[in-house]
């Protein structure tokens, strides 16, 4: 007969976590079991919040194990910086030159394939053809 498996884990910040467990080195839970004050990342963006260089300190995984989600404490959490007028301008160039077709030197409203090179106007032209004929 085996042994009874272990379960649960004492924790300095939580304290005993019975559905915890320790896996790649940090604190694990299932989905939707893990303590309150943790946060995964896309709940940060939405809270404006960035890791500010911290490490993530647990993660919960879900559909047995194929999908994980790191999670931060909130208390090491901090706000997200904010671009100046001039990394937004810099910025707005940047798209606006990929946006730029450099054989018709038009702006198509989208980002150029770099597979491509061009327009999809000017990669295909039968395409063009029948375009400008309308």
């Amino acid at each position: 007969m085996r042994a009874p498996a272990e379960h649960g884990i004492m924790t300095e910040r939580w304290g005993w976590q019975p559905t915890a467990w320790m896996q790649d080195g940090l604190l694990t839970w299932r989905w939707r079991a893990a303590p309150a004050g943790l946060m995964t990342r896309r709940q940060m963006c939405a809270a404006d919040l960035a890791p500010c260089g911290a490490d993530p300190v647990a993660q919960v995984v879900c559909r047995r194990g194929r999908r994980w989600a790191l999670l931060w404490d909130v208390a090491d959490l901090g706000p997200k910086r904010i671009p100046s007028t001039a990394q937004l301008a810099a910025l707005d160039r940047a798209l606006a030159a990929r946006r730029r077709c450099p054989t018709c030197s038009r702006d198509v409203g989208y980002c150029i394939p770099r597979s491509l090179g061009s327009c999809l106007d000017c990669h295909t032209p039968l395409a063009a053809a029948v375009h400008a004929a309308v």
